[in-house]
Order: C-alpha cells, then sequence, then structure tokens
C-alpha cells in the first residue's frame, strides 16, 4: 500500500525546504507602541525574503510597561535584531475627568513618566536587553507630536528624543532618528494637526524609513 503519491511527496518535500528557509531566515522583534504597530506590516512585507519580523503584542504603551513585559516579549526565541522605542505615551498627559480618547488632557493632567524618570526606565530597560540577548539593538526616536495634539507638548518629543539618544550612546546602541522625517511625512499624510498618527501612505512611508536602516544592519550581520 502506498501512502504516498509522487505529487504528495513532492508536496511534502517542499514544504519541509521552505519550513526550513523561513526558520534560517534572520528574526526581527519589532517592539513599541501603535505608530510601530502601524508600520510593521510594510515592513514585514518588504524584508518577507530577507528576514521574519515579528511585533511584541498588542501596544508597548511606556517604559513602566516594557520593565513589566520585556522578559514576556523578548520570550525564549533567538533574535537577531530587536528593535525598540518608546516615548509618545511617556511624554502625554492624561487626567481621568477628560473625555478625550485615553483621557488626554495636557491643561490639567499629569505627565506619564517626567523626563528624568523616562531616561531611568531606558537604562534599565536596555540593561536588560543586553543581559537577556545577543541580538543587534536598534532604538529609534519619537515620531512627530503635532501641535495641536491634546494631551501631548510639540516640542516635548524633542526632549525626550534628545534624552533616549544620550542613554544609547552610553549604552552603544545605535539609533535611528526618524523624528524630522516623520514630521515631513506627517505633514503629508497625518491623520490631523490634533492626532499623532498617520494614514496607511504615511505608515507606509515610516515603514521604508525603518526598513532601509533594517537592511543595512542586516548586511552588517551577515558580513560578520
Amino acid at each position: 500500500m502506498r501512502l504516498f503519491t509522487p505529487n504528495s511527496l513532492i508536496l511534502i518535500i517542499l514544504f519541509v525546504l521552505l519550513t526550513s528557509c523561513a526558520h534560517d531566515k534572520p528574526r526581527i522583534l519589532i517592539i513599541g507602541d501603535s505608530i510601530s504597530i502601524g508600520y510593521t506590516p510594510f515592513v514585514t512585507e518588504q524584508l518577507a525574503r530577507r528576514a521574519a519580523v515579528f511585533h511584541n503584542p498588542g501596544n508597548a504603551q511606556h517604559t513602566g510597561t516594557g520593565l513589566e513585559k520585556i522578559d514576556e516579549w523578548l520570550g525564549t526565541r533567538q533574535w537577531d535584531i530587536v528593535q525598540f522605542n518608546w516615548g509618545l505615551w511617556d511624554l502625554c498627559y492624561r487626567h481621568t475627568d477628560s473625555r478625550v480618547q485615553g483621557n488626554r488632557d495636557k491643561v490639567n493632567g499629569k505627565i506619564t513618566h517626567t523626563i528624568e524618570a523616562y531616561t531611568s526606565n531606558l537604562d534599565s530597560i536596555v540593561r536588560l536587553l543586553q543581559s537577556k540577548t545577543d541580538a543587534k539593538l536598534i532604538f529609534v526616536t519619537t515620531s512627530y507630536v503635532p501641535e495641536h495634539e491634546a494631551g501631548r507638548f510639540k516640542n516635548d518629543a524633542l526632549l525626550y528624543n534628545d534624552a533616549a539618544k544620550k542613554i544609547m550612546q552610553e549604552h552603544a546602541v545605535i539609533v535611528n532618528d526618524i523624528y524630522g522625517e516623520s514630521m515631513t511625512i506627517h505633514q503629508k499624510f497625518g491623520k490631523g494637526s490634533d492626532d499623532v498618527h498617520y494614514l496607511k501612505q504615511g505608515y507606509e512611508r515610516l515603514g521604508e524609513l525603518v526598513t532601509d536602516f533594517i537592511i543595512t544592519e542586516l548586511e552588517s550581520l551577515e558580513g560578520n
């Protein structure tokens, strides 16, 4: 009795080969907020032939959430690159009485994390990452905050980015500084002057910035 036909054997062999190839691809973990959730599908598509891209489940929110969940997100997989970002949630002001989505209120609200707390949390997160994975680490700066955003001050993004870049320099973590480009992209493809999010075209453009940077780092890893 024949268990497999010639055609079914070919399909099994192809499946094994494809699975093996996928397993051999570099693994990239993206940790981040809703902006990263928006551009990750484009990064995944653009890197499909070169790497397997994953995003942490849900929204990474602020650095406090990162400290709590970093072990869970890293899991037991061997990562080649871990890209991470925080900032937009950290610098957000919220008030329980606000009716704006997310209780945002930069007039009467309380900031989620001061710049000092943000800096301290980031420092701890980087130390944790470096102790738990051999992956190349990439920090992505906070994206543009438009003028009329309900819970965030425009200039805080620059201040938090500067603080984050100092921490990354101390730990020799490379930085993909997307802020300047994100401002230009937001002006064309943002959801409005009161919203940090983007239209589909905006996320696609941000995805290109992230993809190009990752490709450079992949090539660096392949050259070692």
